[in-house]
């Protein structure tokens, strides 16, 4: 299977030569079993290198201004003296084992003699710049050296300097709190002053007219698939800001490429303008980002070399059991490409940190950034019969039923917090990548903390889209596959075995210290136990859950009024991302969100709507979305079977999920309210209404469409824009052009121009739509406000007469 999976994807990618050689080079470095094991014991690598943690008084931390302000003290499981102390060898721990496999892929690369391969072969088989290998890593190995002079010495002797890195001096406590942190609440009230004068020009109202209570609360978000997220999405938001749009905007969301472009545009590379970035961009990605050449020169030359490979000596050095593996490699290898200018002279240390997009916000002049990824809970330990208990092991049948019960706990990184909602406890963003224990971050012997974790290992976790299950792959390249001969065969086979493929992770995902670790008794019980047993959280691509980051929008106390959403997925139309959210919005008891957005499709009833969304409703988000996915493959199942099971059958699944009902179809721009009234049966039709269809083009549809935005009832708006092949822009298709494949990470300058074209063209086929949306939203805001104000003046005043009289009537 595996075999097969390689052999159909390898052919679409434009760079396999690339790729191959990049290959030696990744697994040179990290695989694990390929390396020589530095433990005199024999066992494996982390096993023998436990984090050593003492309960211990430091000495005195400095008291720099907390991130949480008086008044908002977080529940913490420890006391502020009761700091653990972190210790461990250096030389035998994860900056030990990093060292052994440098001297190992250094050795390996030296020890293959050139010269005794022909020049045919050589220029068949081997590039040129594969000869020059042993070099770069004999040169990446002294700049890693931790002899005086040598540059990693040099990283760490700054490290640990807390007027470079005023983090470390700073003691780092777990917030265990459902609300939203002080610094985001007052954020919201800064913001507010500048969506209300940024709503006043987009809707051409007087700005002295505008009352900041009855500015809608805009969000916008971008989905997951790699650079085509990355440039399309830039494009898309482009345009919401040359519409105006995009400066009502509080709040922005990202999975995988969308969470890249939120990276740039905060930092002194974007400069907070999209066209800026787009200029970057074409600099930048028409390079493959693991050209080996190019990578391994900016690691091993001024001033690149410091700037990337500080962030691998901070993490390795300042956490004894870290792991690094081919997500830190692919995050450091996306930071070279996208995070280092034209000219490679320019990079700036700011840029290093999330934290430090703080800066942008402190005023309210631009949105507020979330980041998204996700951890897979496969509940092992809560599965375990007694019979395993009693034995000590865990039975095969525990875990296929630990697999089969599996889910994916949301982890939001913010410029202030990395929080997740199940687990209800967050951390200072600056605090991420030390150890904690028991709810307080640990310290070194010298007294100081390590530094925040650089983002670059950030940009590989939130777009680790290869950490992914066999059957996310398979999604992935399913539209590639549709032309091959055999395809039915082929899908059916596939199809049959995908409980088995939904279990299997090629790759490791990557992991930050788990900062919950010792807090199992303040934690909701609904917390998984696994959690509580490991000093790390691996974390992954958020797209593996939901390839939208709608949850943590639809977050109490975010309060969003118009959700926005550029979805540049593959498989877009067969994968209803909106649908998913259905699920998550029940459980939680999310008033407002329009259930049942994105259905129904061709040939669906409103009762078949209804028990859609009836199978939505699950114990959590991802229940729901393997709920959803089984009914849609019962659907298929119905259609090869009608079809006898041909090639003919993925046609007529295609035709069934495009419709021609222009009323139901997907177009460029689609937009649906919700009520907050509730369903009275689960026979009623999903309470929710699209809005500006083909239907509704008269001028008394066209009122009916305001109303059920102002109605009294009306709840979230969401506006969809799904990335669509447009007539208007001719010779792309994010469906069948090669190049927009989430593994393609080449893009060439044409290919950079057809995607902003194509984005641009769709943004501007709804952009009428969203901002009668946006008005309608802001007038029933505005409506309720002034009636409330009413009521209150009303009640003053019977409270009034009742204690004063009537004047009028001389009592």
């Amino acid at each position: 299977m595996y075999r097969l999976f390689i052999s159909r994807i390898l052919p679409y990618h434009r760079a396999l030569p690339v790729l191959v050689g990049s290959s030696v080079v990744f697994c040179t470095l990290v695989n694990r079993k390929a390396v020589a094991n530095d433990s005199k014991d024999g066992k494996s690598w982390p096993e023998t290198r436990q984090l050593i943690i003492q309960e211990a008084s430091p000495p005195a931390l400095p008291a720099p201004a907390s991130p949480l302000k008086p008044g908002s003290s977080p529940t913490t499981a420890s006391s502020d003296d009761d700091v653990p102390l972190l210790e461990a060898d250096p030389d035998t721990g994860a900056w030990g084992s990093l060292s052994n496999r440098l001297e190992n892929a250094r050795a390996a690369l030296a020890a293959i003699r050139w010269s005794h391969v022909t020049n045919g072969i050589a220029d068949f088989l081997v590039p040129e710049w594969a000869q020059d290998l042993p070099a770069y890593f004999a040169k990446l190995q002294r700049e890693l050296d931790m002899a005086p002079g040598s540059l990693a010495n040099e990283i760490w002797e700054e490290a640990q300097d807390p007027s470079l890195n005023p983090e470390i001096a700073r003691l780092a406590k777990v917030r265990i709190s459902k609300d939203l942190c002080a610094e985001e609440k007052m954020f919201q009230q800064r913001r507010k002053r500048y969506t209300a004068r940024a709503l006043a020009r987009y809707l051409g109202i007087p700005e002295e007219q505008v009352d900041p209570e009855d500015v809608p609360t805009i969000a916008m978000c971008g989905s997951g698939g790699g650079l085509r997220a990355l440039v399309a999405g830039t494009s898309s938001y482009h345009s919401a800001q040359e519409a105006g749009l995009y400066d009502c905007v509080t709040y922005t969301a990202g999975v995988s490429g969308s969470c890249w472009l939120q990276a740039l545009y905060y930092s002194t590379i974007g400069k907070q303008d999209f066209s800026t970035l787009l200029d970057h961009l074409k600099r930048r990605i028409g390079t493959h980002i693991a050209y080996p050449p190019t990578a391994l020169g900016l690691l091993i030359a001024a001033p690149t070399n410091k700037f990337l490979l500080s962030g691998i000596v901070e993490k390795v050095k300042g956490d004894p059991t870290a792991q690094f593996g081919l997500v830190d490699i692919y995050g450091l290898l996306l930071a070279a490409r996208l995070f280092v200018p034209r000219g490679e002279l320019g990079v700036d240390s700011r840029n290093l940190k999330l934290s430090n997009q703080q800066a942008y916000l402190k005023d309210g002049a631009h949105p507020f950034p979330i980041y998204t990824a996700v951890r897979h809970e496969i509940p092992v330990e809560e599965k375990k019969s007694e019979e395993d208990k009693d034995q000590g092991v865990v039975s095969q049948t525990t875990k296929e039923k630990a697999r089969q019960e599996s889910w994916f706990q949301w982890f939001e990184s913010t410029p202030y917090e990395l929080w997740s909602e199940e687990l209800e406890a967050g951390i200072p963003s600056w605090s991420v990548g030390r150890p904690f224990r028991n709810g307080t971050g640990t310290v070194r012997e010298n007294g100081y903390s390590v530094p925040e974790l650089h983002i670059p290992f950030m940009l590989g976790i939130w777009g680790s889209a290869f950490c992914a299950t066999l059957s996310h792959y398979y999604k992935e390249i399913r539209p590639l596959l549709k032309g091959l001969v055999g395809f039915g065969g082929i899908n059916d086979l596939l199809e049959e075995r995908n409980d088995d493929l939904v279990k299997v992770h090629p790759i490791e995902p990557a992991a930050i210290p788990n900062y919950v670790l010792g807090l199992e008794d303040q934690l909701p019980p609904t917390a998984a136990k696994s959690i509580f047993t490991s000093d790390h959280l691996e974390l992954a691509d958020a797209g593996m859950s939901n390839n939208l980051p709608i949850y943590p929008l639809l977050r109490p106390g975010r309060d969003v009024d118009v959700l926005i959403a550029f979805d540049a997925s593959a498989n877009i139309k067969t994968e209803n991302w909106l649908s998913v959210a259905d699920g998550y919005a029940r459980q939680r008891g999310i008033k407002g969100w329009p259930l049942g957005a994105g259905w129904p499709k061709s040939g669906t009833s409103k009762a078949m709507s209804a028990k859609e969304l009836d199978i939505a409703e699950a114990a959590n988000p991802q229940e729901a979305a393997d709920r959803i996915a089984e009914a849609r493959e019962a659907k298929r199942n119905t259609l090869n079977q009608a079809a006898g099971n041909t090639e003919d059958s993925v046609k007529a699944e295609d035709s069934a999920s495009t419709t021609t009902d222009s009323d139901s179809d997907l177009t460029y721009c689609n937009i649906w309210v919700g009520t907050t009234l509730e369903r009275a049966s689960s026979a009623e039709p999903p309470p929710s209404k699209r809005l500006f269809t083909s239907s509704s083009s008269s001028p008394a549809s066209a009122n009916d469409e305001d109303w059920h935005l102002m109605g009294p009832d009306a709840g979230i708006a969401v506006v969809y824009f799904p990335f669509l092949p447009n007539p208007s822009v001719s010779g792309v298709d994010p469906n069948t052009s090669d190049f927009m494949s989430t593994w393609n990470f080449i893009y060439s300058a044409q290919d950079i121009h057809k995607v902003v074209s194509l984005a641009r063209a769709n943004f501007r086929e709804g952009e009428e739509k969203v901002k009668r949306t946006v008005k309608a939203v802001y007038e029933r805001k505005r409506s309720r406000r002034q009636q409330r104000e009413r009521s209150e003046r009303e009640k003053g005043w019977r409270k009034h007469w009742k204690r004063e009289g009537d004047h009028f009537l001389g009592s």
